[in-house]
């Protein structure tokens, strides 16, 4: 259930970032004006990539530990996120604390079922 909600979550901001432009983005990233847009685009497939290697692996059950290198890959990235918000304007990071510490919780539970 976790590892869904956290694909889902991924899947659906990681299309916005790919998708949408900058002006449509800024009202709920305002740190798009920092970042330059293919960045942002990469960013975005990344997380589509991840939310894929999330819930793909364990489904199929082929390499089933890359849905653990994908919660890596998040923890990662939102450690890098949070980085971005407090060296910025943006001091917003509650939902990035969130997110780091489900994917956390991810990583625990392949760990230990």
């Amino acid at each position: 259930m976790v590892v869904g909600l956290l694909a889902l979550f991924y899947l659906y901001a990681g299309t916005l970032k790919v998708i949408r432009n900058r002006d449509q983005r800024r009202p709920m990233m305002a740190w798009v004006d920092r970042v330059p847009p293919p960045a942002v685009r990469a960013l975005g497939t990344v997380e589509i990539l991840g939310a894929i290697g999330l819930v793909l692996p364990p489904l199929t059950g082929i390499a089933p530990s890359l849905a653990r290198a994908a919660a890596i890959g998040f923890v990662l990235l939102q450690t890098g996120a949070i980085t971005v918000h407090l060296t910025g304007e943006d001091r917003r990071i509650a939902l990035n604390l969130g997110l780091l510490a489900t994917a956390v919780v991810v990583i625990w539970l392949s760990t230990t079922l």
